[in-house]
């Protein structure tokens, strides 16, 4: 048995061979090459952390990211700059790790009222770290090995990758164009699902369909009836919905942005994702929630708790005051929901003809802060053609799979050449 004379004498054997005590032959030991998870393959690059940095780099105007340029309204700097001030220390502490009580209440009561049901905050409402956290939990807590998820193209980046993470299978589904009725631009309310394509990619092994009104990029805003389309497949098929819904409050020109969850038979299966930093204009809050019926959040609330756990509590308390502001407001004249797709609307006007002025072919966005241009015209004429510090993210409507009928170059590559053009207000500025 090794007494305290032999642990010392341990000790100072280590110390004669390396002077900070340490075995020599522990520090030439080289750690091996680590192998990434399987679930990584195929996910590792994002396109948003290129350009971020590219634009670090070279000092440009970044209209490849979707964040405003201008501030948040005074009521919601305001609920920021009092919650970090007061002297309720609880605000820098821990609050409960599904979402802070106020904010978990008002959503609730604002989203209640929205839905036209009576929601449990504790039951029905799910607090994450932005939007991005919500979308992930879907996927990880319902998506399993060999599950298909429909996603309809064009979207947003991430819904492909996270479905390949949770060992699922993403299945592709294309909005297409049709022709522009007496209008000499089109309108991104004429990208349409066609009913029988759609009910064709629903098999024995749909898990779940992602949809995202309106959508990013291309500013669709889903009508009632398309909604009604999904939904009646959905309750056909038992499948699942994750709706991706952040930019609800900005629709143009007397559309309706419908919920739904508010639809016959899907608010037991629909899971809703919102984001306050779109809401209030203010992205860097990442506050974000999910809500829907409690046997789905519950196994939401079981890889939250073993990954993130908790979200910052002074931003959820003050993304509670805003709300809370918000609902007296709601439907006035003065409620700032009501007032910025206004002023989104003529940010969003004046591009649309600056474009066309110049001979560019833009889809007018029916929602959303994104716009998206045909540069078909102006593939031919080389870089020459664009200002200098402009950053833009190329994209295409090419499907993301070969499928049988689907090989007409026109239809396929109708929008090969694309300008994706966030953030309207740089360049009026500019």
């Amino acid at each position: 048995m090794l007494g305290r004379s032999g642990l010392s004498l341990t000790r100072g054997l280590l110390r004669r061979n390396n002077p900070l005590g340490f075995c020599s032959c522990y520090s030439k030991a080289k750690m091996s090459t680590v192998s990434k998870a399987r679930r990584l393959e195929g996910v590792d690059k994002n396109i948003w952390v290129e350009f971020v940095k590219l634009a670090a780099t070279y000092k440009t105007v970044n209209l490849g990211q979707g964040f405003p340029n201008f501030p948040p309204p005074d009521f919601v700097r305001e609920a920021f700059v009092k919650t970090v001030s007061e002297k309720d220390t609880l605000m820098y502490q821990y609050t409960q790790a599904f979402g802070h009580p106020p904010l978990v209440t008002i959503l609730a009561k604002f989203f209640g009222k929205l839905l036209g049901r009576e929601l449990n905050p504790l039951d029905n409402v799910l607090v994450t770290v932005g939007a991005y956290e919500a979308l992930f939990l879907c996927f990880q807590a319902l998506v399993d090995d060999g599950d298909e998820v429909i996603i309809i193209e064009p979207y947003f980046d991430c819904y492909e990758p996270m479905t390949k993470m949770a060992s699922g299978t993403p299945v592709f589904i294309p909005l297409r164009p049709k022709a522009a009725e007496d209008r000499k631009l089109m309108s991104s309310g004429d990208w349409q699902l066609d009913p029988e394509e759609l009910e064709a990619k629903f098999t024995k092994r749909t898990k779940a369909i992602v949809l995202n009104s309106p959508n990013n990029p291309l500013g669709k805003v889903f009508s009632r009836k398309e909604l009604e389309l999904i939904a009646r497949l959905c309750v056909k098929h038992n499948v699942l919905c994750f709706s991706d819904e952040v930019y609800e409050w900005l629709v143009y020109d007397g559309n309706e942005h419908v919920r739904i969850a508010s639809l016959p038979g899907m608010w037991e299966r629909t899971l809703t994702i919102g984001s306050a930093g779109k809401t209030f204009s203010a992205t860097g809050l990442k506050v974000g929630w999910t809500l829907g019926p409690n046997e789905l959040l519950t196994h939401l609330r079981t890889v939250h708790q073993n990954s993130v756990y908790h979200c910052a509590t002074a931003a959820q308390e003050a993304v509670a005051r805003a709300f809370q502001t918000e609902f007296e407001r709601m439907g006035k004249p003065e409620s700032y929901l009501v007032q910025l797709p206004k002023e989104l609307q003529q940010k969003r006007d004046r591009l649309v003809n600056c474009l066309s002025a110049v001979g560019m072919k833009p889809v007018v966005p029916e929602g959303t802060y994104f716009l998206m241009v045909d540069l078909s015209d102006f593939s031919k004429l080389g870089s020459e053609v664009w200002p200098s510090g402009l950053l833009v993210v190329m994209g295409s409507f090419a499907h993301s799979e070969q499928e049988e009928g689907v090989t007409s170059t026109d239809d396929k590559w109708y929008l090969k050449d694309c300008l994706f053009c966030h953030r309207p207000a740089p360049l009026h500025s500019s």
